[in-house]
């Protein structure tokens, strides 16, 4: 049978009420009296119920992490971070799958059955009111990886999409591009919408056209076979794939029709993820700080638990270019 609090209680010679404020965060208990009652689950083997806590304090430590960018192998890395930092700090994530969802009221649905405290939405391409759908419920959440507003209707925390469009603009033009594609995600993805912006806003006042297309989705098989449909006409000299996914994709039919990457094609991603750092790869890309993302995230629901009408900001964080192997040199 498992150990109860009661007998912890009966080992330790103190109440039950003592134990239970003893494994409550913030409670009062004499020094003494937790020595005593740790000193008593230790022996006994003894962990506290979380549901049975979450009964007295009236919360359950459950925060949702919502996202829909499953197929992108970034998202893996996010998760990882996210997850480990949460349950660090005594908080349990549940995590909720979106694939090919935009209605924030199922998820709203769902997760007020297991009675999060807060949630935190893990996304690029999800635009601002689906967030924004949680604050109005009443529920603390925070945008991650969100697109930036001046005046934000909930958290969001993320980079500046159109100042990374601009630096990749920038860099290859730096490079000697003249001839300049975009290759961007979904069309409507709010991340595709404000990267294409300030990569054309750059290469207008430089006075050069560009080259459009966008995959069906950030994915590995999207960026293949939009390049590879790309190739059957006349390719640009560089792509700007928006995304280190389809920059893997886009890689792969490059090399699979018998040309080089760079010597045939540039290329520069975007997020840096691990992948982008094989040798095999060797992706020149724009990293966008994931940890310090995710870290200011969690601190801002984290504080919102305590203050649920904490009024609502954007945090923006800089990206920085990172030199590979998928561009030309720079010219001496």
């Amino acid at each position: 049978m498992s150990v109860t609090l009661k007998d912890v209680a009966e080992r330790a010679g103190v109440s039950r009420s003592a134990v239970s404020r003893t494994f409550t965060p913030g409670a009062s208990v004499s020094e003494r009296t937790r020595e005593k009652v740790e000193a008593a689950a230790q022996a006994l083997g003894y962990s506290p119920n979380a549901l049975a806590s979450s009964l007295t304090t009236g919360r359950t430590k459950l925060i949702g992490l919502v996202s829909n960018n499953f197929h992108n192998p970034l998202f893996l890395e996010v998760f990882d971070l996210f997850t480990r930092s949460l349950q660090g700090k005594g908080l349990r994530p549940l995590l909720v799958n979106l694939t090919d969802e935009t209605d924030p009221i199922n998820s709203l649905r769902l997760l007020r059955q297991y009675s999060v405290d807060g949630v935190i939405v893990a996304s690029s391409t999800l635009p601002p009111e689906f967030s924004a759908a949680f604050q109005d419920a009443g529920v603390p959440v925070v945008h991650s990886f969100g697109r930036f507003a001046s005046s934000p209707r909930s958290h969001v925390v993320g980079i500046d999409n159109v100042e990374c469009g601009r630096m990749a603009a920038r860099t290859l033009l730096a490079r000697g591009y003249s001839r300049i594609g975009f290759l961007g995600g979904p069309h409507g993805a709010t991340s595709t919408i404000d990267r294409r912006a300030g990569f054309s806003e750059v290469l207008q006042g430089a006075g050069l056209e560009h080259a459009e297309r966008f995959a069906t989705a950030y994915s590995f098989d999207a960026g293949r076979a939009e390049m590879l449909d790309i190739l059957k006409g006349e390719p640009a000299e560089a792509y700007f794939c928006g995304d280190d996914v389809l920059s893997v994709g886009a890689l792969s039919a490059i090399q699979e029709s018998g040309l080089s990457v760079p010597g045939d094609i540039g290329l520069i991603g975007l997020n840096d993820m691990e992948m982008a750092r094989w040798q095999n790869i060797n992706l020149t890309t724009i990293r966008q700080p994931v940890p310090q993302i995710i870290d200011s995230s969690i601190e801002l629901v984290t504080t919102m638990l305590d203050n649920p009408d904490r009024v609502p900001e954007a945090r923006l964080f800089a990206c920085e270019i990172i030199e590979r192997g998928t561009l030309r040199p720079l010219p001496d």
